[in-house]
């Protein structure tokens, strides 16, 4: 049974494992695997494993790489990388497009709001109009009156009625 951080964590022990088998591993790492196949059978056995097939892969005869695999794959390896780069020049000119579209339906969206929020809580001109009503209504008794002053002596003198009479009920009353 480990007890070690690296045997709970199976990919971090396999490459200590390949370190060890390859040369490449400091002494703090070599003395960790050692310790841990030390206590460990089952992870002797999976070293003994790997350093099985690491000497099968010695006794592979070694493949010579002529100069043109070496051009056919810089040659693949630029295609590919001028290919990401298109696509991503075309993913920028799109995001580009979609942030022009979306910054024009703004604007309208914006109007539409403003319009609505005037409409809700702005001033209601029909309001105005509604309480100077009963004086539209008789805007042609007024008109010979040449002085506002004559009216708000009239209207102080409580002489005239708190409102007019409507032009509804006197039509009624002359029936």
């Amino acid at each position: 049974m480990a007890s070690s951080d690296s045997a709970n964590e199976p990919d971090a022990l396999e490459s200590e494992f390949v370190a060890y088998l390859d040369g490449e591993a400091d002494a703090a790492v070599a003395q960790r695997v050692e310790a841990h196949v030390a206590r460990d059978e089952a992870a002797r056995r999976r070293l003994e494993g790997l350093e099985r097939a690491w000497h099968a892969l010695d006794a592979l005869p070694r493949a010579d790489v002529d100069e043109s695999f070496t051009r056919s794959t810089v040659e693949m390896l630029a295609l590919s990388t001028a290919a990401e780069v298109t696509r991503r020049e075309a993913d920028g000119l799109w995001r580009n497009r979609a942030l022009g579209i979306a910054g024009l339906l703004v604007i309208p969206v914006a109007m539409a709001l403003g319009y609505v929020a005037y409409a809700w809580w702005g001033p209601d001109p029909d309001r105005v109009l509604l309480e100077n009503l009963p004086v539209v209504e008789h805007l042609d008794e007024y008109e010979p009156i040449d002085s506002i002053e004559f009216l708000r002596q009239l209207n102080d003198s409580q002489l005239l009625p708190a409102s007019p009479p409507r032009a509804a009920e006197e039509s009624t009353d002359g029936k």
